[in-house]
């Protein structure tokens, strides 16, 4: 059952900050480093600029304010989950090997955001319960069977990814459709909004200057252009993720919306019934995929793609969650967990980063100063720090492991110009949700025709 209430357009990540705006940059000014984009890639930057670097003068300039993309908007997935298609990062310069450095790194990831967290005393409401995907259908278990094995492939280990009954599943959470599932446990479940502006606290108090309201136009070798200022700096980095077509190019990366609900606090009896004891990250093997978590104040915050793309990569400001999204998304709960009326108090969206290839890139140009991090492709909790510090050692011309993984100095191709752009990504998403349909109608035993044709149109496989 379901109750559709006029939910709040605010994140529910945003309730109970107390953040005050910081000022704008007036002025013409000078720093070493310049980071654009105050969510998590260009706050764990200059994190990590302050650990290796403390002389260095680093100046983080934010459009709008700390997290105000996805960084505080996401689902709170601190996972291992790789930033993009693993087929194209294995075809890199490294091959396979690199391939399972890049995914061994990922682990480390989250016990780095954790790590750090924790020594600095930082409440983020951080849960370590893994993440189970759960197969609602014999066509998901047979892509959760192809995964596994290539979960292991990748580098990750018996002990970390293992394939569940239905049974193990329901013992877990009690999704009642579940024929089956997968277990993850290097994944956490984090507050994202806490992280995003704790982490801005921390680096501030180190010395790192901060403004909000200050948009980078235009940047050329050494020099920033906002608003009647201008930024002389030996480095530009570039950490705007679903924002960074502007600065880019619109063919560089596309925003994807992905929106979220967060249902009202669950009784203890209702709980009971679901499960969730241990707070997993959850998601499902369709195509048109969910991901939740059960929230620290006892929510289930609920994500998917709804209405996913505006021509001409446009951003609504609003963050506003369609309707029909929201119900669809309240639907799922329902199938899932009959018996149990959710209502939505919090309903928003934003956006996050897609290059032609899903995959996301590193890179840094020492002959202009200009480096940039983007295409997460909705996996960047963990892979913003993984980004931050290979962005770093770039900078700092550090000669590590991480300056050789395949994601650095990785050229995605360009997207297709529009009308196409908005033509494909629109078609590839209705396949998915008619494959899905099919697949449930049907109860089919593999993959549908037509989501095999969305994923080589989209570039999600080959």
């Amino acid at each position: 059952m379901v109750s559709i209430t006029r939910a709040q357009t605010t994140s529910l990540w945003d309730i109970g900050a107390e953040e005050h705006p910081r000022d704008a940059l007036t002025a013409d000014t000078s720093c070493d480093v310049l980071i654009v984009g105050a969510g998590y890639t260009g706050l764990w930057t200059a994190y990590y600029l302050t650990e290796l670097a403390p002389h260095l003068r680093i100046v983080v300039a934010e459009a709008e304010h700390v997290g105000y993309g996805a960084s505080g908007r996401n689902g709170g997935w601190l996972s291992h989950l790789l930033p993009g298609n693993r087929n194209v990062f294995e075809r890199g310069p490294r091959g396979p090997e690199g391939l399972v450095a890049f995914q061994r790194a990922m682990v480390q990831a989250v016990d780095h955001v954790l790590d750090v967290t924790a020594a600095h005393g930082l409440e983020i409401d951080a849960h370590r319960g893994g993440n189970l995907v759960v197969a609602p259908n014999e066509a998901g278990l047979q892509r959760l069977r192809a995964r596994h094995a290539a979960d292991l492939r990748a580098g990750l280990t018996d002990e970390e990814v293992r394939l569940l009954t239905a049974e193990e599943v329901r013992e877990r959470i009690d999704v009642v459709t579940a024929v089956g599932g997968l277990y993850a446990a290097p994944c956490a479940r984090i507050h994202p909004g806490k992280l995003v502006r704790k982490l801005a606290r921390l680096v501030e108090a180190r010395g790192v200057r901060l403004y909000e309201g200050t948009r980078i136009d235009r940047v050329e070798p050494r020099l920033a252009h906002a608003a009647g200022v201008r930024i002389s700096t030996e480095h530009i980095l570039l950490c705007t993720e679903g924002f960074s077509g502007p600065l880019l190019g619109p063919r560089a990366v596309v925003p994807i919306r992905s929106s979220m609900i967060a249902t009202q606090p669950l009784s203890a009896e209702e709980w009971t019934r679901i499960g969730w004891a241990n707070a997993e990250c959850l998601s499902d093997t369709s195509h048109t995929f969910i991901y939740a978590q059960r929230t620290a104040d006892g929510r289930i915050a609920l994500g998917g793609r709804g209405k996913p793309y505006e021509f001409a990569s446009g951003i609504d400001g609003r963050h506003a969650c369609h309707p029909d999204t929201r119900h669809a998304l309240l639907e799922r709960l329902s199938l899932y967990f009959p018996g149990v009326r959710f209502q939505a108090d919090y309903a928003w969206s934003g956006v996050l980063g897609v290059t032609r290839d899903w995959c996301a890139s590193v890179r840094h140009d020492r002959r202009t100063g200009i480096g940039a991090s983007v295409g997460y492709a909705g996996h960047g909790v963990a892979a913003a720090n993984l980004a931050a510090r290979t962005l770093v050692d770039l900078v700092l011309a550090r000669d590590t492991d991480l300056v050789r993984l395949p994601l650095v100095d990785h050229r995605p191709p360009r997207w297709e110009p529009e009308p196409l752009r908005w033509a494909g990504i629109h078609a590839m998403y209705r396949l998915f949700r008619t494959a899905d349909g099919r697949e449930e109608r049907r109860g089919a035993t593999s993959t549908s025709l037509i989501a095999r044709f969305a994923g080589r149109l989209a570039g999600l496989s080959d």
